[in-house]
């Protein structure tokens, strides 16, 4: 099937608040490492700490991580992290075994969604799960999947992602202290045609707008050497276990 970006040349222009783009450099990184960290401080202080530094998945070549800035003041609004399969495996596959309709797939695998607390805070989600769904959308990607653990899979459950795992509902996984998670995943060939189907709130939002303010692309461009522009003090870390949502 043809893929096609949900931004049709008639589609409504949207300006935003604030700018989504790939960081391209240390300060944004750290932007990015900042506001992932107050968010986890938030609801999951005990892990919080371990983010205060690069995980091992952040220099990878196939991970894109997004920042949220405000146009107003320039701060952080949120961040997310983006890897595709194109090169290895789904950092998600280390835990869990994917169901096989799914080998051979272009998979994404979007995590560590983080959002600054404040009226606009919705919207940047939105704006990044958008952002996230272009990434996928741009690299010709199959399928976007994730791990969230309750009650974080219950919004993505109306983001419609469904149970990948043949009944298996929660599972749980090694590299989170197995605290149990739910599987899910959205095909993205049939991105437009599922949100038509169900009538879905944010169909105009995620398909029928064009948000000038979301960049998806530009992080290669500007890196050439990704490891050493993101240099970050201190040695880097393997990813600890964590009790967190998978995104």
């Amino acid at each position: 099937m043809a893929y096609r970006a949900p931004e049709p040349p008639t589609s409504h222009v949207e300006y935003l608040p604030f700018t989504i783009r790939p960081i391209c450099n240390k300060e944004d990184f750290e932007r990015a490492l900042h506001i992932r960290h107050a968010a986890y401080a938030r609801h999951l202080p005990e892990f919080a700490d371990a983010l205060k530094t690069p995980e091992t998945d952040d220099l990878e070549d196939d991970v894109t991580i997004f920042l949220a800035t405000s146009k107003v003041d320039g701060s952080a609004l949120g961040s997310a992290r983006i890897q595709n399969n194109l090169r290895r495996p789904l950092n998600l596959e280390q835990s869990v075994k994917l169901p096989d309709w799914l080998k051979g797939k272009r998979l994404a695998e979007a995590r560590r969604l983080s959002v600054a607390p404040g009226s606009a805070g919705r919207l940047v989600k939105h704006a990044l799960i958008k952002a996230c769904l272009l990434y996928s959308i741009e690299h010709r990607l199959q399928w976007s999947v994730l791990a969230a653990r309750p009650p974080l899979d219950r919004m993505y459950e109306k983001l419609l992602f469904r149970d990948l795992m043949n009944g298996e509902t929660f599972i749980p996984l090694p590299r989170a202290h197995n605290v149990p998670h739910r599987v899910l995943g959205l095909d993205m060939e049939q991105l437009e045609a599922t949100y038509t189907q169900a009538g879905h709130p944010l169909l105009d939002f995620f398909c029928h707008t064009h948000h000038p303010d979301i960049k998806v692309d530009g992080s290669r461009a500007a890196i050439a050497d990704k490891s050493q522009a993101l240099r970050f003090p201190g040695p880097m870390r393997a990813e600890a276990p964590s009790q967190a949502a998978r995104l």
